[in-house]
């Protein structure tokens, strides 16, 4: 669910961001049957979330977490991590971040032919709601984590989480502007390899 992220590693090719975006919803090596770029973007996307779940700054987020949530509560500092690179924008980019977002659902509609049926089904929601742009807001991550406990298994502890960035906010905004900058360069030395 960490879109807003996902996207920002993309670099500038609008296929390897496509790709990117869409790389929980393509399975296996189902990859191989999208553009070069596209599937850059794809294998791209996995590398972020495994340097993700194992680095020890997102994993001592991920512990605050942990007795409600479980093996979930990763998802949880997914989404709070994108607050806090929409809270923190101008520290990573020199594009002011409402362009980034219209130019982000710009390009996603215009590769609409590619996306996988999973992602058509819910990218109309995504831009009439604005999600990109809502996590700011804390009010938005928490409407965030409820509708995932209605549409997917994410434990129902939504208050929970709530009260625990309120408690920890410094604590995660700290770990979380560490981490970016190093995943910032990961993604860029990625970009280059592949």
């Amino acid at each position: 669910m960490n879109f807003l992220a996902h996207i920002f590693l993309s670099g500038d090719t609008e296929e390897v961001m496509i790709g990117n975006f869409i790389g929980d919803a393509i399975k296996g090596n189902n990859y191989n049957s999208y553009s070069e770029n596209i599937k850059k973007g794809i294998l791209l996307h996995r590398k972020i979330d495994s340097f993700t779940d194992t680095h020890p700054l997102v994993i001592k987020s991920i512990k605050r977490l942990r007795t409600n949530y479980g093996k979930y509560a990763g998802i949880v500092i997914d989404i709070f991590y994108d607050h806090f690179l929409s809270v923190n924008w101008s520290v990573f980019s020199q594009t002011e971040r409402k362009i980034f977002i219209n130019n982000t659902y710009q390009t996603i509609v215009s590769y609409n032919y590619i996306l996988p049926d999973k992602v058509k089904r819910f990218l109309p929601y995504m831009i009439q709601n604005n999600w990109l742009e809502s996590y700011i807001e804390i009010s938005s991550i928490k409407n965030v984590l409820n509708g995932m406990t209605r549409h997917t298994s994410l434990p129902n502890k939504t208050d929970f989480a709530m009260q625990i960035l309120k408690n920890n906010y410094e604590l995660f905004e700290i770990e979380f502007n560490a981490f970016f900058s190093e995943i910032i360069e990961y993604a860029k030395k990625e970009l280059l390899n592949t």
